[in-house]
């Protein structure tokens, strides 16, 4: 049993590990969203039914019929909320991606250093080749797009070309998500405690100052752990 787990834990050491509740809770997704993009979903069209195939396969196989998710599926679905808030519609994306993934060699092309420099680029090629360029006002949505790709990759961190990190609390540097560290659950950067152990502690101790000297945490480090906490609460 020890053997079995602790291979599992090796499998994750680099690709971060995320149950589909707790990446709807970090990306302020709907879970079904979630399961429907990356599950593949099924709808009635008139008296046609059309299915849906997955976004894409995601970086861990599905354990106990439960889906789970890798650091770099995080960083899609986030970079693919960032394009629907703007007004960008599920086909589009889906159109964009799929260009995306063939020019980037990239399963995961959103979260790469390719799509960071060309995503405007890219996205605006795809619409071209689907024929959705015709139906879409192409200047407003190259302001859009170019807008989201900026906002979105400004608390990323990219190494090898691939986004590495997400500096999640305001882009600052005092908590990340890295994948290789936690399995990429919240962590303060300098001490690598949880945010959510930290926000706890100080509901039950009542001091930030007393979990400071209890975890050998700063303050500082504390109070944006809780602060953080309580804004994926909001």
């Amino acid at each position: 049993m020890l053997q079995s787990a602790t291979r599992k834990d090796e499998t994750l050491l680099g690709i971060g590990f995320y149950t589909v509740p707790e990446a709807a809770r970090l990306l302020k997704i709907a879970p079904l969203n979630i399961r429907r993009w990356l599950g593949g979903y099924r709808f009635t069209q008139g008296d046609k039914t059309v299915d849906m195939p997955p976004l894409w396969k995601p970086q861990l196989p599905p354990y106990d019929h439960h889906m789970e998710l890798g650091f770099r599926d995080l960083i899609e679905l986030r970079v693919i909320k960032s394009f629907l808030d703007a007004g960008l519609s599920i086909l589009t994306v889906r159109n964009c991606l799929e260009y995306a993934r063939g020019l980037a060699g990239d399963d995961h092309p959103f979260s790469t250093r390719r799509f960071r420099t060309d995503g405007r680029t890219i996205f605006l090629e795809s619409l071209r080749r689907t024929g959705e360029d015709e139906v879409l006002d192409l200047k407003s949505h190259q302001y859009v797009i170019k807008k989201v790709i900026d906002r979105t990759f400004k608390d990323l961190d990219i190494s090898q070309d691939i986004v590495t990190r997400w500096r999640p609390f305001e882009g600052k540097q005092s908590i990340v998500i890295d994948p290789s560290r936690a399995f990429g659950q919240p962590i303060t950067n300098n001490y690598g405690v949880p945010t959510i152990t930290l926000a706890d502690a100080v509901k039950a101790e009542g001091s930030v100052e007393r979990v400071s000297k209890l975890y050998d945490v700063s303050p500082s480090a504390v109070r944006d752990a809780v602060r953080f906490e309580k804004s994926l609460a909001a």
